[in-house]
């Protein structure tokens, strides 16, 4: 499929303006405008809440990884000592 060429909008447009008539066809423009500039709003924010959530988890794993490698080093270092008395 490719992508809509400027014969396939004007054939469109006709068709709105068949359907919809001349009247009606700003407020419908308009309408479409509206909700596409909404949606791209909602996209972008919604993007932006998942790039914020992943530097969140990237900067919480080293640290958590960092404590787990201590916390196992230490365990590791108490059992030697007790295998070694």
């Amino acid at each position: 499929m490719g992508s809509i060429g400027v014969p396939e909008l004007i054939i469109i447009f006709v068709v709105a303006l068949i359907v919809f008539g001349p009247r009606k066809l700003p407020e419908l423009g308009k309408s479409l405008g509206k909700g596409l500039a909404e949606f791209r709003r909602a996209s972008n924010e919604l993007k932006a809440t998942l790039e914020e959530e992943v530097r969140a988890i990237e900067s919480d794993s080293p640290s958590t990884s960092h404590n787990e490698t201590e916390s196992k080093s230490s365990s590791k270092s108490a059992e030697v000592n007790v295998d070694v008395h």
